[in-house]
């Protein structure tokens, strides 16, 4: 069983090294690129947000994974600009990282780290990136109530992602 510990803006010194060494053993992100080895900084940047929030999966001692992101600013949701339908919704939590360690990928983990992230969470909407290479990736975030709203390139140096949105209240009537 793994054990879900939560964590906050505040904790971020706490947690760094921890994200920062699961990010380590992702395979995925071992490609060299200047974008990739610019993980730390995005670390920072979510930490640094007040609302930001995290959630580390850890197997007795050793951390198997983590989710975090943080409430996207009212009226700045930088999604609104996809062709997605408006929705009557206004507030959106933006998922920035979740990521496995590959011992314990296909066992359900993801999905625990990401229930617990959005869970009681006061936002209607949920969104997130998916590197448009990834299509089984996409599948997964669509079994879980994800639709593509479009796709977006955020930085010069990063890949095309898929950007994917997730209607909160009706996972609160499910």
């Amino acid at each position: 069983m793994i054990d879900l510990r939560h964590y906050g803006h505040d904790d971020l010194s706490q947690i760094r090294q921890v994200l920062l060494d699961v990010h380590a053993d992702i395979p995925e992100y071992h490609v060299g690129s200047e974008f990739d080895e610019r993980f730390p900084w995005f670390v920072d940047h979510w930490g640094g947000q007040p609302e930001y929030r995290c959630v580390i999966g850890y197997d007795e001692t050793e951390p198997v994974g983590f989710v975090y992101g943080a409430p996207a600013t009212k009226g700045r949701e930088w999604w609104r600009d996809t062709p997605y339908p408006e929705p009557k919704s206004s507030l959106t939590f933006a998922v920035s990282e979740l990521m496995v360690r590959p011992k314990w990928r296909k066992s359900g983990v993801a999905e625990e780290l990401h229930r617990a992230l959005l869970e009681g969470r006061p936002e209607d909407l949920a969104v997130l990136l998916v590197d448009v290479t990834h299509p089984k990736v996409q599948e997964r975030y669509e079994s879980w109530g994800y639709k593509k709203a479009g796709e977006r390139q955020p930085f010069a140096d990063s890949p095309v992602y898929a950007v994917l949105v997730k209607e909160l209240f009706e996972q609160a009537a499910s």
